[in-house]
């Protein structure tokens, strides 16, 4: 007679479940809290045999229940328990797409204004948003919502309300896309639920509010900053998501060709001065500069940042979050952190003439600021911290390069193929100097895997400015944006134009996306 020590260690082990071995509709016949605290999961084995992966075979509870539901006999395989965690929360996760639409009409019911608004306590630990059964409809509606979210890779979901009826929209890949719309009756328990997540003041509907919360979804752990602002039509709300679990990236996966990487590497090379990145908001700069840090970072260097907010922390640096309401601005952290004797400060953006004559004076006294504005190009940079207050020779004194940025949305792998635009004629000169007399150019046809939009992901274009020594002469002299620029572009500077450009030839976007994405970085003469 097998005694169950026996019965364990003669058991088959499976290290890794395939996703071929899941059935998702089998999965979800079983409640998702009882497989994830008895670490068991039904998956079919190689033979076309149903089986129970459970992480502890002794677990014959687990192991009878899950057979009892599914109504016929399973062999047992014994497999770890973040193999069949992974496992669940991917059959959970990857529902079909007439499932999803029908769960959101599900949740469309109108409902009493008062649904969710009762709850008194605020939420401290990270919700799995995979377990939505038996929630209330208003907790049930905007778990969905952020599910729904996460899975499409919005970066932002704004919900606006209006006279009649509350629009729901996803920011994916920058771009805006109607994806719910709701009953105006909905508007108060839903906002009441997001206000209850963030710690915010349900009573409160006149004045602004911001607030930060945390879900996760199976093995996903997801931040959420929210801000709230009253309308004519109701308090409308934007969340903006940070997945944690992503990580950063660095400099030679953000987008850099290589004479640009190489270029930029240089300039944060620099033992002082000040290097300056611009761009719209959402145009990656704050991904570039985490790149940067993370590039900087090691034992013998000191790294502190000033930022709002902090959006994902870094091992080794020193992040500070300013909080205005009780008077720790962008300048007065900084004050504080010169007396921690940093080589390297990063500044999250130079918004006024305090804030920049604090950081250029970090980096004449030896220290490397990294630091970002908002301008069009990388020349209007220049300007802007003139136009603040900033004497030229202190600008040309510390000031060793500028990086104008943008992010294009990728063409989608899975429906690329080969296209001739509309407009193609007006850009043929420019795409023939750049790709040769033969060029092909594709787009994305659409399809479920990247929405039916033709584009899966963004990469950056960048804009290179080195002051160097003949930049600094045009500084001091109180030239123009223009007249820098045409200085830069003479020493071999490449535009943002011209970068998506090589994109576009290179099959990675579209010409349309270049003429969407840089139609602000054009000179008034047409040229780029």
């Amino acid at each position: 007679m097998k005694t169950a020590g026996m019965e364990q260690t003669e058991a088959p082990q499976l290290w890794k479940i395939a996703p071929e071995q899941l059935d998702p509709d089998l999965v979800r016949r079983l409640p998702l809290e009882f497989l994830k605290k008895q670490q068991a999961i039904p998956i079919t084995l190689e033979n076309g045999e149903t089986a129970v992966a459970l992480a502890d075979l002794l677990n014959v509870e687990a192991y009878d229940a899950i057979v009892g539901i599914l109504g016929q006999a399973c062999a047992r395989v014994r497999c770890p328990a973040p193999e069949i965690d992974s496992a669940i929360s991917q059959c959970y996760y990857h529902a079909s797409e007439e499932e999803k639409r029908r769960d959101i009409r599900e949740l469309m019911v109108p409902e009493d204004s008062r649904s969710g608004a009762g709850a008194s306590s605020v939420q401290t630990q990270a919700e799995d948003l995979l377990n939505i059964a038996n929630k209330a409809p208003a907790i049930k509606l905007v778990n969905k919502i952020l599910f729904e979210a996460v899975h499409s890779r919005a970066s932002d979901i704004h919900i606006e309300p209006y006279e009649c009826e509350v629009q729901v929209r996803f920011r994916i890949d920058g771009v805006l896309h109607n994806v719910l719309t709701l009953a105006k009756a909905q508007a108060a328990p839903l906002l009441s639920r997001l206000k209850i997540m963030a710690n915010l003041n349900i009573a409160e509907h006149r004045l602004p509010q911001d607030g930060q919360s945390r879900v996760r979804i199976g093995q996903e752990l997801v931040d959420i900053r929210v801000s709230i602002i009253p309308t004519a039509g109701g308090e409308r709300v934007v969340l903006r998501l940070l997945d944690k679990g992503r990580g950063q990236l660095g400099l030679q996966d953000i987008g850099f060709s290589e004479d640009t990487l190489r270029t930029f590497r240089s300039l944060i090379g620099v033992s002082h001065g000040i290097i300056l990145l611009t761009g719209p908001t959402g145009s990656g700069k704050t991904t570039t500069l985490y790149g940067a840090l993370n590039e900087l970072n090691s034992e013998e260097r000191n790294i502190l940042t000033v930022e709002d907010p902090v959006e994902y922390q870094l091992a080794g640096i020193g992040q500070m979050q300013i909080k205005p309401k009780i008077d720790l601005t962008f300048a007065n952290c900084l004050r504080h952190i010169l007396r921690q004797d940093p080589d390297v400060i990063m500044i999250g953006e130079i918004r006024d003439l305090e804030t920049a004559e604090i950081a250029i004076q970090a980096s004449l006294t030896g220290h490397l600021v990294l630091s970002t504005l908002h301008t069009n190009d990388a020349a209007s940079a220049v300007t802007r911290l003139t136009e603040m207050g900033i004497e030229p020779y202190l600008i040309s004194s510390s000031v060793v390069g500028v990086i104008a940025q943008r992010l294009l949305r990728v063409i989608c792998p899975d429906c690329k193929q080969p296209y001739r635009p509309q407009d193609i004629r007006q850009a043929e000169s420019e795409l023939r100097r750049i790709g040769g007399r033969r060029f092909q150019l594709h787009h994305g046809a659409g399809c479920d895997t990247c929405l039916n939009t033709g584009y899966v992901g963004r990469t950056g274009i960048f804009e290179v400015l080195v002051v160097d020594d003949q930049i600094k002469d045009l500084v001091i002299q109180r030239r123009g944006a223009h007249v820098i620029k045409q200085a830069a572009l003479a020493q071999g500077m490449t535009t943002l134009r011209e970068d998506g450009l090589r994109r576009a030839v290179a099959g990675v976007t579209t010409l349309e996306e270049v003429y969407r994405v840089t139609q602000d970085s054009v000179n008034p003469k047409g040229g780029s």
